[in-house]
């Protein structure tokens, strides 16, 4: 059996959930089956099971295309290049609506099965069009048809799932809860402290930790808002890069700039950093947040967990089957709006209670301590990725 995998995402650039998790099934499946990754980049690999290949996100067409439109016309012309060889493959898998249109096309042109992953959903992240213009509308266009006409939909969480079957005309039957995983024997505790030295880091200063893209779904400002609340002498660690827009990275930098005259031990991070040393990062914290408003899993919550980290996280989304309250991490309730974007009523309150929950811990090292074991107990027992593979492959069994 050979599954054609299409992703925007593939190592070396990832820059989101959705990348780490086709790079470890991808990475898995291909000690059980025949994997081909087709992604945005310049990918050339191969070795056993699997290959890579990279295709332009550039097409000079588009040089001079509206700078909102551009990344949506790009999408869908590299989409199309990724179709220009035979697809020969018994199962298509699309991750994202980016390559989504890859694999609407090679359902009909090759017809073969096509298995879809929702790590998000459009309808749930209208804050995209900020980013994207009327270009929202056509990526929207792109993840319902795909989604409608898959044979089968993956949905990471039980909440994911539910979302679908409310935004989209499918069958229930269609649609398979899968978690997300993680690589047991990398995501683990590092006495290594060199990447937080190098980043000015304070490793003997407890901190609490943030990791992810600057974006409204990921609850970046809220956090930075929560920073006026949390006892002085904790050190707060942004590593928060690639902004959505070039008006969030601005609305980001003001925050940290406003909070930065009134508190010392606020350090920003703006560049996506290596594997390794968000491993240190999150070996490190006393204390990882998780600020988002949307988050249909949260893969990081698992790799903070892994790494023997407590969790502060907004009750969102998968997040709350991820992180067990009272256990391995505190879930913050938020009261949001009943129509997107989702963001809290009372985005201050919401604020203040994530910095509740992080001084909580960070006064008590014995519930941090308890948190953290059981934390990675979970992870264990839950979310690895050999086990999903194995769903996964059982899945594209069922649909040949």
């Amino acid at each position: 059996m050979k599954v054609l995998f299409y992703t925007r995402e593939f190592p070396p650039y990832v820059y989101g959930g959705a990348g780490v998790h086709v790079e470890y099934l991808a990475n898995e499946l291909s000690a059980l089956i025949e994997v081909e990754v087709r992604s945005f980049g310049d990918q050339a690999v191969s070795s056993d099971n699997l290959t890579v290949k990279g295709f332009s996100f550039k097409d000079p067409d588009f040089e001079h295309t509206d700078g909102k439109l551009k990344p949506v016309l790009n999408t869908l012309s590299t989409c199309l290049s990724m179709n220009a060889k035979n697809a020969d493959a018994d199962i298509v898998h699309c991750h994202t609506w980016y390559a989504q249109f890859a694999g609407i096309v090679s359902k009909q042109l090759y017809g073969i099965p096509l298995v879809v992953t929702t790590h998000s959903l459009e309808p749930l992240r209208p804050w995209k069009r900020e980013q994207l213009g009327r270009g929202y509308d056509a990526s929207s266009w792109i993840e319902k048809t795909a989604i409608e006409m898959a044979d089968a939909i993956i949905a990471v969480s039980k909440e994911t799932k539910e979302d679908v079957m409310q935004h989209f005309n499918v069958d229930e039957n269609k649609i398979h809860v899968i978690y997300n995983g993680i690589n047991l024997e990398e995501y683990v505790y590092t006495e290594n402290t060199s990447a937080l030295k190098k980043y000015g880091v304070d490793p003997s200063r407890p901190f609490v930790l943030f990791v992810g893209r600057i974006t409204r779904q990921k609850g970046i400002i809220h956090l930075v808002n929560a920073i006026k609340f949390m006892d002085p002498e904790i050190q707060v660690v942004l590593c928060a890069g690639a902004p959505d827009t070039e008006e969030i990275g601005r609305e980001m930098k003001e925050c940290v700039d406003k909070v930065s005259k009134t508190r010392d031990h606020v350090v920003w991070i703006s560049e996506m950093l290596e594997k390794k040393d968000i491993i240190q990062m999150y070996s490190h914290a006393a204390v990882f947040c998780c600020p988002s408003i949307y988050e249909p899993f949260g893969i990081i919550n698992i790799e903070a967990m892994a790494c023997g980290t407590a969790v502060v996280a907004s009750a969102v989304g998968g997040i709350k089957e991820v992180v067990v309250a009272g256990e391995t991490g505190i879930l913050v309730p938020v009261i949001q709006q009943d129509e997107a974007p989702f963001e809290p009523i009372d985005p201050d309150k919401f604020s203040k209670d994530l910095a509740d929950g992080i001084n909580k811990l960070m006064r008590n090292p014995d519930l941090r301590d308890q948190m953290a074991k059981k934390g990675r107990q979970r992870v264990e027992t839950h979310f690895d990725w050999k086990a999903i593979a194995q769903q996964v492959e059982e899945l594209y069994k069922s649909l040949i």
